[in-house]
């Protein structure tokens, strides 16, 4: 599968090649950007599954829902962003650090960004790499200058570039109109869980989880990705989803 363009950036603002749905490209991406290698980006072939969940390494620090964006799903977006400010937060008091897309299909790439700059995760990026001065750069701005360093990051563009084509499938142009969304839910050190959705007004709480629960805890699941695929099959909307975490290498 394909990211999608999330942020509805104009046709004129820079375009990416969509990432394929792919563990193995998401960890070479963030690998290459400065991620220690010990952790990776694993399949979740089920969430309901108790032998099929015991195959995924864990703690799990990041979990990434990849899903066609349906009319239910809209509706219900725009209705809870409805009555939300806009998210201005900066500054390395943040629970949280959050990116605003403005790249076309790079929904993907901002997924990842979420998944490893937060939480336990953010520890193991190298010192010095590109990931660390990134984010160095990235912590003290507001939204629109974070998302404006992004957009003009050589390294995160390159890095990008790199990991798309080298996916098991052709990929398509960066004109291509993808319909496939990514949402990155972490775990922050305040022990909350956060939906993180670069298309969205700002980071989303959705509740408290124990101190030993990760995002593929039951009450983790139950927080997240359930409350959406219940939305989904009450409206009959699309199913098809699937589910990347990133937790420790296999090797």
């Amino acid at each position: 599968m394909a990211s999608t363009s999330a942020s509805n950036p104009s046709q004129k603002a820079k375009r990416f090649i969509p990432l394929e749905n792919n563990p193995e490209v998401m960890s070479s991406l963030v690998h290459n950007l400065g991620l220690q290698e010990v952790l990776a980006f694993h399949d979740v072939f089920s969430i309901d599954d108790p032998d099929l969940l015991a195959f995924v390494p864990r703690p799990a620090y990041a979990l990434l829902l990849i899903f066609p964006v349906s009319d239910t799903y809209e509706k219900f977006r725009v209705q809870e962003d409805s009555g939300k400010d806009e998210y201005n937060g900066s500054g390395p008091e943040e629970e949280v650090i959050w990116y605003k897309q403005t790249i076309g299909n790079a929904c993907g790439l901002i997924g990842l960004l979420h998944g490893v700059s937060n939480g336990i995760a953010r520890s193991y990026i190298e010192p010095d790499s590109n990931l660390s001065l990134l984010l160095k750069d990235a912590v003290p701005l507001k939204p629109a200058e974070r998302a404006n360093l992004l957009y003009e990051s050589e390294a995160l563009e390159n890095a990008h570039q790199s990991a798309a084509a080298g996916g098991d499938t052709a990929a398509p142009s960066a004109d291509e109109k993808v319909d496939l969304h990514y949402v990155c839910f972490v775990k922050s050190e305040k022990n909350h869980l956060w939906e993180l959705d670069g298309r969205r007004k700002g980071p989303l709480d959705r509740g408290v989880l124990a101190e030993d629960e990760d995002v593929l805890s039951e009450n983790a699941l139950n927080l997240g990705v359930r409350s959406f695929l219940k939305r989904e099959q009450e409206s009959g909307g699309d199913l098809r989803f699937s589910l990347i975490v990133l937790s420790p290498s296999l090797d």
